[in-house]
């Protein structure tokens, strides 16, 4: 019942923004608006709006944005019109499968691929569109289907992907674990807003269900649909790529992003801020002064219309602390999480499986946003944890303020009372008086281990930048439930961790140089 509350109240808020979009004011296009069917893949139709500079006397650079899972064709029409002003021809359109537009949806699939050729194919033969000169743009689902498109049609010359993700199995599934609430949520806006493809429904099902013999299946299906598993053509494209994302994404956490920015070869950048899904770029949408879309214009500016704005000489690495308002450079992603100091996980708690203990990750969307706003993340009274059901380890007071920056990392020895368990790690920042705020956190999934014998555990939890006060303390807190993922803990297992002498437990906590 929580699971679906969620789900539908996540729904509401799209369908509600998605409306309320439809009605936003919009600034003035010299060149006006005009709303057009275009012919996708196999002729399904896909309904658009084009906007166009006053300037029809010439060819300008061209960018096309496909729509946000869930959102109405309209999503984009400010920014649309402001791209406009600034000399671009602007054609977004509702991706196959929702609202208006033909056909079942695709989830990023071939048949989105397709479509997006054929809108610039539409384009170049009925707007004074530049064929040299093309970009595509999109937040979350259109953001994926951009990095897809571009992938695989060379006429795409700049992408910026806002929200959207490098890996989809990572992002879902990452440690082995199904993040539900997530899942939840696209499910239940997609079959709102949508019409959904029988392939799509299979997967759905075969993920709740946690059917591991359909595993291979959802994994082969998920690589087709990852920008990552089509990098190296990506890079023979030579296209110049932009990667915003939010720290507290729970649909499309950071570290799958972050690794395929590392596998980019062309012109690159990569930003994160305060937020989660999608909300970092919002204000945007409505006409609000945005950074986000700030950037993205530089970003096509540059790659595009060949302008000189300095885009290309920044630190293409660029972040800003959940709390903390500056932006910080970095050379590449590894720097970020070049300095380090470590906890040692001493002793050898053993946990009961299948009791939330009260250390969570919070709620989808919720939380985050709260964190974003008000820099409210989760918290815990880490004192009060039940031993039974968590294991916790303390730093001790810390003289100075701690930088987080990058991917904490776990490693531990585990040994289990059944094959196959789930376990959710928390860092925490803990005041004096032991109230713990949610620093970052990640789920680890297991099967086809030997009850009783220990293995070696390596987690990277997912990355973040925090400032941990002087005087506080860093905790690593371990459990086995959480309201954000499935479980896979038997009833009645136990966890035991321990710290041998030749292979140490501890946890790596990323530092910004002071």
């Amino acid at each position: 019942m929580a699971l679906r509350t969620t789900a539908l109240g996540a729904a509401c808020a799209t369908l509600v923004a998605g409306g309320v979009l439809g009605l936003a004011p919009t600034a003035r296009a010299a060149g006006g608006v005009r709303y057009v069917d275009i012919a996708g893949d196999g002729g399904t139709v896909l309904k658009a709006n084009v906007v166009t500079p006053a300037d029809g006397t010439r060819r300008h650079p061209l960018i096309v944005l496909p729509t946000s899972w869930g959102f109405p064709q309209v999503e984009y029409l400010v920014q649309a019109q402001r791209l406009a002003d600034s000399g671009y021809v602007v054609v977004g359109y509702n991706v196959r499968g929702f609202w208006q537009s033909g056909g079942d949806i695709d989830v990023a699939g071939p048949h989105d691929v397709a479509d997006a050729a054929k809108v610039v194919d539409w384009a170049l033969a009925h707007t004074p569109s530049d064929p040299e000169h093309i970009g595509m743009a999109g937040v979350s689902y259109g953001a994926g289907i951009s990095l897809l498109a571009a992938a695989h049609d060379p006429r795409v010359r700049a992408v910026a992907s806002l929200s959207g993700w490098g890996d989809l199995i990572d992002s879902i599934y990452s440690g082995r674990t199904q993040h539900v609430q997530a899942a939840a949520v696209l499910d239940t806006v997609g079959t709102v807003t949508g019409h959904q493809s029988d392939e799509s429904r299979r997967i759905f099902s075969a993920f709740y269900a946690s059917d591991l013999s359909k595993e291979g299946d959802m994994t082969a299906w998920g690589k087709k649909r990852s920008p990552v598993t089509y990098a190296d053509q990506l890079n023979k494209n030579g296209a110049a790529v932009m990667l915003a994302g939010a720290w507290g994404d729970t649909i499309f956490p950071p570290n799958q992003s972050a690794a395929f920015y590392d596998k980019l070869t062309g012109p690159k950048r990569l930003e994160f801020r305060p937020g989660d899904h999608a909300t970092a770029e919002l204000g945007g949408l409505f006409g609000v002064p945005n950074d986000v879309w700030d950037d993205t214009g530089r970003w096509f500016d540059h790659y595009l219309k060949g302008e000189d704005n300095g885009v290309d000489r920044e630190q293409p690495v660029r972040l800003k602390s959940r709390t903390n308002g500056g932006y910080e450079g970095y050379p590449d992603w590894k720097s970020v999480s070049a300095n380090r100091t470590e906890v040692a996980l001493a002793g050898s708690p053993t946990i009961h499986t299948g009791v939330d203990s009260g250390a969570d990750g919070g709620i989808v969307f919720l939380s985050s946003i709260l964190d974003q706003v008000a820099q409210l993340p989760p918290v815990a009274a880490v004192p009060l944890l039940p031993r039974r059901w968590a294991a916790v380890w303390q730093s001790g007071k810390y003289a100075t303020p701690q930088r987080v920056r990058g991917t904490t990392r776990l490693h531990t020895t585990l040994a289990p009372t059944a094959e196959s368990g789930t376990l959710v790690a928390y860092l925490y920042d803990v005041g004096p008086l032991g109230l713990g705020r949610l620093v970052t956190h990640a789920p680890y999934t297991f099967h086809g281990r030997t009850p009783g014998t220990p293995f070696g555990l390596d987690l990277d939890l997912f990355s973040t930048a925090y400032d941990v006060p002087a005087g506080h303390r860093l905790a690593l807190v371990v459990d086995t439930v959480d309201p954000l993922y499935i479980e896979h803990n038997p009833s009645g297992a136990r966890l035991t961790f321990s710290s041998p002498a030749d292979d140490p437990s501890y946890v790596s906590v990323p530092l910004r140089e002071q």
